[in-house]
């Protein structure tokens, strides 16, 4: 070994834990889960921590450590385990996830904006050329993909120190939420806005479009799985720890408790400050504004647990919102800009050149501009019909967090589905090994698949069961066109390499 090497720092237990608890936790879930499900969502956190993040973190470790040289990042993992059909379908689908993520951010961009200008949400009183509330965040959506797609494709990079900005000021966010809990709940002398009255508390969801159903709670893994998105990231991280067979999986469980436990606190949290029958079932409360409509409850609840007058209480609420919209504006462009074009670069770079038609893969100045403006078109065409199909503004926003969700977890079944074939090819190199018998093998892959594959089927029949079959066709809908064109795209490469071998073999022989 080179002495470069000895002296690199390898990551120990802590600083491994850390980094992972960085990469997943999200401070969008908390406020979004209360609104959903009150604290009726914290046993759902623990149940898919322990069925999908811990094990399927596990297998990311290992399908990282074994391809490691690998430039192709999941394709290679899925191509050298199953095959290349398979891997095209998996890394497609894992790209189309990011497509529709931006469909969702574009349209539910203009939110926080909204707060960080007049403390609020006020999207839904907006009008532009006679068109009202989805439309118009519709239209402004699509603007915005033009636009970062136009600056993305210059190559330039200055934009992504807005990213380091946003994510710094989101960290804050999540601190000022815990020591802001706990001053209210000092304040208020132990009283809590959402009451705990007893086990019935965690078991019954204070929403009555979920009271008593249990497809919509089975649903709702779905978005605790989402919460835990963001793992993938942790497969390059095995070669740089030490003493990776003991510490990697101890950092995993550990992290993976952290987070549950994070979560869990953040929603018990939530509870302390906001009571979710007068602040939560509000009409104009939606997926799209929970976020800011919670913090902006917590700086009016700060003002009132000590004893400020309701005009400082509301100045204070209109402050924390704009300080929240800033931020979350700050991180939601960071990360627009980087996501424009990394996942389809690595996607085009990962896969062979032949699959991509005419010069749809050619890059220049670093980017694969021709690829970006079909993406564009692609992501603006979405935009613009669940903008104008939609019927109101909660709907829309349902409509688009359900694609989101569902489109983002199910790369994570092709991924579990291809590790028994990469445990049973003995010819790939396994440096670093966390399940030793192929019994323990099927049946986490099994719990894996069942958690994520469940999950999606409750969370796009339920919808459905409820008379709302918008949300449920558009959840669907993602999918199947991106899996389609995938299907299509991957059976013109092979003929194509079918035709040129026999054209080859013709000219040999001839």
């Amino acid at each position: 070994m080179s002495s470069s090497a000895k002296s690199k720092k390898m990551l120990t237990l802590i600083p491994l834990v850390l980094m992972v608890f960085t990469s997943v936790y999200g401070f969008n879930n908390i406020p979004r889960s209360f609104y959903k499900m009150g604290y009726a969502a914290i046993p759902w956190f623990m149940l898919s921590g322990i069925t999908f993040f811990v094990p399927f973190a596990l297998m990311i470790a290992e399908f990282g450590t074994a391809f490691r040289k690998e430039k192709g990042g999941i394709y290679s993992w899925m191509e050298k385990s199953v095959g290349p059909r398979f891997a095209f379908m998996g890394t497609f689908m894992w790209y189309a996830s990011y497509v529709i993520w931006m469909v969702n951010v574009a349209s539910g961009l203009w939110v926080p904006v909204s707060n960080a200008i007049f403390g609020k949400d006020t999207t839904q009183s907006w009008s532009m050329l006679g068109l009202e509330g989805p439309k118009v965040l519709g239209i402004l959506g699509i603007a915005w993909i033009l636009l970062v797609t136009f600056t993305s494709t210059k190559g330039l990079d200055k934009i992504k120190k807005v990213t380091s900005i946003g994510g710094t000021a989101v960290i804050l966010i999540n601190i000022f939420l815990w020591l802001g809990a706990i001053a209210v709940f000092i304040g208020n002398h132990g009283q809590l806005a959402q009451p705990i009255t007893g086990l019935s508390s965690f078991t019954q969801t204070p929403n009555p479009n979920y009271i008593g159903d249990i497809v919509a709670a089975l649903a709702f893994v779905v978005y605790a799985i989402f919460a835990y998105g963001g793992i993938e990231a942790v497969g390059g991280l095995v070669d740089e720890t030490a003493n990776p067979e003991k510490t990697f999986p101890k950092a995993i469980l550990l992290s993976g408790a952290i987070i549950s436990v994070g979560y869990s606190i953040g929603i018990l949290f939530v509870g302390v400050f906001t009571n979710w029958s007068s602040v939560m079932s509000v009409e104009n409360v939606n997926l799209g504004n929970a976020s800011y409509i919670v913090m902006s409850n917590l700086g009016y609840s700060l003002g009132s647990a000590f004893g400020a007058s309701e005009a400082a209480s509301m100045a204070m609420a209109h402050g924390v919102a704009r300080y929240v919209g800033l931020s979350m504006f700050l991180a939601l462009s960071g990360a627009f800009f980087t996501l424009m074009y990394s996942p389809l670069k690595q996607l085009i770079e990962g896969t062979p050149a032949e699959l991509w038609p005419g010069k749809m893969g050619q890059i220049k100045n670093g980017m694969p501009v021709n690829a970006m403006w079909i993406q564009a078109g692609i992501v603006c065409v979405m935009i613009f019909l669940v903008a104008f199909g939609g019927n109101s503004m909660a709907s829309f926003f349902n409509i688009l967090v359900s694609m989101t969700n569902v489109a983002m977890t199910l790369p994570y079944m092709f991924i579990a589905a291809a590790f028994p074939y990469f445990k049973k090819k003995a010819e790939i190199e396994k440096p670093f090994v966390v399940f030793k018998t192929q019994g323990a093998v099927k049946i986490w892959t099994a719990i894996v698949l069942l958690t994520v594959g469940l999950a999606n089927v409750f969370c796009i029949i339920q919808p459905a069961l409820e008379g709302d079959m918008l949300t449920t066709m558009w959840s669907v809908a993602g999918p199947i066109i991106f899996g389609a064109a995938a299907w299509v795209m991957y059976s013109r490469y092979e003929n194509n390499m079918k035709s040129e071998s026999s054209k080859e073999s013709t000219e040999k022989t001839a």
